[in-house]
């Protein structure tokens, strides 16, 4: 199991209550193998993920693997197809927002 890192107060928020003012104009988002570029689309898919299914979500690890990108592992257990998954969120920065963000198992 990777070990667990202090992660920057962003990728906090993030995992806590996701928003969109917590990325930058510019940002993508990467889930499920589509990715959603800008405010407009990452509303809509943080909209969309929020009410799509129902689960649970527990980090299991973080690494920082510089001071602009980092790495969360959350296992989810819920409702979704498979109803249990393991996900790696690899987090890029920029000037304290979020700028890309990766999801994948």
């Amino acid at each position: 199991m990777p070990g667990m890192t202090n992660l920057p107060s962003t990728v906090t928020a993030y995992l806590d209550q996701p928003a969109i003012d917590q990325f930058t104009a510019d940002a993508s988002v990467t889930d499920e193998g589509r990715t959603h570029h800008g405010p407009v689309e990452i509303q809509a898919w943080l909209d969309r993920s929020a009410s799509e299914w129902t689960y649970t979500t527990e980090r299991t690890g973080s690494a920082r693997v510089d001071d602009d990108h980092w790495t969360v592992t959350n296992h989810l257990e819920g409702d979704f197809p498979g109803g249990v998954v393991d996900l790696v969120f690899r987090f890029t920065l920029r000037q304290g927002r979020i700028a890309e963000l990766v999801i994948a198992p």
